[in-house]
């Protein structure tokens, strides 16, 4: 007859993980195969990249890929909505942050253009459109509003305190961020400047087309 301690006892000693360990082994693999897909897809273009290379530098077979994602137009939206979610928490910081409008346009500017040269950040500026179903990009299209919305409202800061100095706010986002996602596309990371050093230098040329007259000099005003 089994006694209740060695039920007990064989419970703890079970070789199947519980199933809060079970989450966080899934949650693990799954992450891994974003990073390697994003690597993937920055590299190679979406279209160019197939699961088959994912599994293999994973060491896995496709099959196994499929535990985790349903298609690769699932992983690219999963990278995409990560790049995002990164941008919109870093554009956040950035409003939150003390200084007055264009100072904190300027650092959330600067966190932007870093974010596009890597990462799921670059992987949002590589992916066109017509790559994410049309379910997706509705998705995404609202998620890149609501980037959309931060910078606005610090430029519309900066207008009200005077450092900023522009006609259109909404012209100016869509201008600034424009500009900002073509360095997905042209970065080089063998190149002779760093992430940091392309992303102030390319910040710094929008803000000063920005910035009121009174503010031009220097950027700690």
């Amino acid at each position: 007859m089994t006694t209740g301690a060695t039920v007990k006892r064989a419970t703890e000693v079970s070789p199947w993980p519980k199933p809060e360990q079970r989450q966080r082994d899934r949650a693990s693999k799954r992450e891994a195969v974003l990073l390697r897909a994003v690597e993937f897809f920055n590299e190679k273009g979406f279209h160019a990249t197939s699961l088959e290379d994912v599994a293999v530098s994973l060491h896995v077979t496709k099959p196994t890929i499929y535990h985790y994602f349903a298609n690769k137009d699932e992983i690219l939206f999963a990278c995409v909505q990560r790049g995002l979610e990164e941008i919109r928490q870093a554009a956040e910081a950035a409003e939150q942050a003390g200084g007055n409008g264009l100072q904190r346009l300027h650092a959330l500017l600067i966190d932007y253009a870093m974010m596009m040269s890597d990462g799921f950040g670059a992987c949002v500026g590589r992916t066109p459109d017509h790559a994410l179903s049309p379910e997706s990009l509705s998705r995404i299209k609202a998620l890149k509003r609501d980037t959309d919305v931060i910078v606005r409202r610090v430029i519309e800061a900066g207008m009200e305190d005077g450092s900023i100095a522009v006609a259109d706010v909404r012209l100016t986002t869509f201008t600034a961020l424009g500009a900002l996602n073509w360095i997905s596309r042209w970065y080089d990371p063998a190149g002779p400047l760093s992430k940091r050093e392309i992303a102030e230098h390319s910040v710094d040329m929008l803000i000063g087309g920005l910035a009121a007259r009174s503010h031009k000099v220097a950027e700690g005003e």
